[in-house]
């Protein structure tokens, strides 16, 4: 389960990252270009900002679920 563990946990840090380098995206004017995936996609025009904040919500519940796996298989 340890494979498991990291996936999740890699998945998570994907999500959080994109979301963070999302918000630093809008923030900046354009600066932060590199990370910013959500950026590229055409139809969330005008809603990418609370798409980055979603990302990052669900990379932390992803974290944490990605935590939880591991606790429960080692009790």
């Amino acid at each position: 389960m340890k494979g498991l563990r990291g996936f999740i946990g890699f998945i998570g840090f994907i999500l959080l990252s994109q979301g963070v380098g999302g918000i630093v995206y809008e923030l900046t004017g354009g600066w932060f270009r590199v990370w910013a995936l959500t950026q590229r996609i055409g139809f969330l025009d005008g809603y990418r900002i609370y798409v980055c904040v979603v990302l990052v919500a669900l990379g932390l519940a992803v974290c944490v679920a990605a935590d939880s796996v591991g606790k429960a298989k080692s009790e």
